[in-house]
C-alpha cells in the first residue's frame, strides 16, 4: 500500500506534465492558425471594399428606376380612375336629365 501512495502521485505529476506539454502546444497551433484567418478576414475585407462603389451605383440605379416605375404605375392609375369617373359622371347626368 505505501508503494501506491509513492508511485501514484509520480504518475499524476508525470499525466500533468503531459497534459499540460500537450494544452501548450495546441494553444500555439491555435494562434497560427487564427492569424491565417485573420489575414484572410483582412484580406476579404479589402475586397469587399473596393466593390462597395460598384454596390453604390447599383443601389443608385434601382432607386432611380424605382421612382420613374412608381410613376408610371401612378400616371395609369389616375388614367383608370378618370375614365371611371366620367362614366360615373355621365351616368348621373343622364340620370339627372331623366328626372327632370
Amino acid at each position: 500500500m505505501d508503494l501506491l501512495y509513492t508511485i501514484l502521485p509520480v504518475v499524476l505529476y508525470i499525466l500533468g506534465i503531459i497534459l499540460l506539454i500537450l494544452l501548450i502546444i495546441i494553444g500555439v497551433k491555435i494562434i497560427k492558425t487564427m492569424n491565417k484567418i485573420d489575414n484572410v478576414v483582412d484580406d476579404v475585407n479589402e475586397k469587399v471594399a473596393s466593390l462597395n462603389n460598384f454596390f453604390n451605383i447599383i443601389d443608385y440605379t434601382t432607386d432611380k428606376l424605382s421612382i420613374i416605375s412608381d410613376k408610371i404605375v401612378d400616371g395609369i392609375a389616375s388614367f383608370i380612375i378618370k375614365l371611371f369617373n366620367k362614366k360615373k359622371k355621365e351616368k348621373k347626368e343622364k340620370e339627372e336629365e331623366i328626372n327632370e
